[in-house]
């Protein structure tokens, strides 16, 4: 008797979301804001502390392990760095110098707190704000000083919370509930969310967070 084929459930799996950040290729690197390339189409600046993971991230949201560089040693990102998200388009991701890194001289600190000010503030094509906090020591004072100086730029800082893996499922849900709540007392447009470059946890989650960023209007 001939085999009959398999019943099939009338509910497939969910295709995963399509990730326009596997196109994203680096397109320059910048030290001054008079260096800034003339581009028109719209910019998400990355940016936070300098042990915060933020290569990391950059380098999953992009599924490959060499866009961004990721050191041993935090704070190596001392310039403004661009990368193309599709060729097609004129869309960036601009990877902005890590804060807050001790070992740094004074005057390079300085330096790159200027740096990412003035750009936050000034730069026209920027429409919003990927804020990168280890979810293990989430809002320190660099970390509002610097949504401190976004906030006359009245556009959306999202936030990702990365190393998630390495709290508990309850640390991860109160972390979350705190941080929310927080920027919620900000006068400005915010979300959040966990994420993990080991795990993954929050990978979709921030591709469609960070494309609304990038399909924002002025």
């Amino acid at each position: 008797m001939p085999r009959l084929p398999a019943k099939t459930g009338s509910h497939s799996a969910p295709k995963p979301l399509p990730n326009p950040f596997q196109q994203a290729a680096f397109f320059v690197t910048v030290n001054h804001l008079h260096d800034l390339p003339a581009t028109a189409g719209p910019e998400v600046a990355c940016v936070g502390r300098s042990n915060a993971g933020k290569s990391s991230a950059l380098n999953t949201l992009a599924t490959r392990n060499r866009l961004a560089f990721v050191s041993k040693t935090p704070g190596r990102t001392q310039h403004i760095n661009y990368f193309r998200v599709d060729e097609d388009q004129d869309r960036f991701l601009v990877d902005l110098p890590g804060y807050g890194f001790a070992s740094a001289p004074g005057p390079i600190k300085q330096r790159w707190q200027e740096l990412i000010s003035a750009y936050l503030n000034t730069r026209e094509q920027l429409r919003g704000l990927v804020l990168i906090m280890d979810a293990r020591h989430p809002l320190k004072d660099l970390d509002r000083q610097l949504i401190d100086w976004f906030v006359p730029a009245n556009k959306p800082v999202h936030v990702l919370l990365t190393k998630s893996d390495k709290l508990s499922r309850q640390e991860r849900l109160e972390t979350l509930r705190y941080v929310q709540a927080e920027l919620g007392k900000l006068p400005l447009q915010s979300s959040a969310q966990l994420f993990s470059s080991l795990s993954r946890e929050g990978l979709e989650e921030a591709i469609v967070a960070i494309s609304r960023l990038l399909d924002r209007e002025r």
